[in-house]
């Protein structure tokens, strides 16, 4: 046994997050502004064009976060791609306010985005 006994804990939903902030007496106040950062999740789009995923992967690692791009994706050789979108809740959430500041195509990413974090 250690003398800090360090273990990881199973987070999947924003009330999971919630129950282990309290679980250690952290402030009420401080709970909506940590429980968002302990929950990762993963995005999967389909059909983005491959400019649109090279800004999408900048805009992500800005914030921390991280997209998974074909390998191919910087040679600019097929029109679109699936890529996975890789962050936190508040990282998905600022992703989608730098998005909605771009282009048409990219608002509509955002707004799609947004739908699926609707629940959070």
């Amino acid at each position: 046994m250690t003398e800090y006994n360090p273990n990881i804990i199973d987070v999947k939903t924003l009330n999971d997050a919630e129950e282990e902030i309290k679980k250690i007496g952290s402030d009420q106040a401080s709970i909506k502004i940590m429980a968002p950062k302990m929950v990762t999740k993963i995005i999967k789009l389909e059909n983005v064009i491959l400019q649109d995923a090279i800004i999408i992967k900048q805009d992500m690692l800005s914030i921390g976060g991280e997209v998974a791009v074909p390998k191919n994706t910087f040679d600019l050789k097929s029109e679109t791609a699936e890529i996975l979108v890789i962050g936190n809740i508040s990282q998905l959430k600022l992703l989608v306010e730098k998005l909605d500041r771009h282009y048409s195509r990219l608002k509509k990413i955002a707004n799609e985005i947004n739908t699926v974090l609707k629940d959070f």
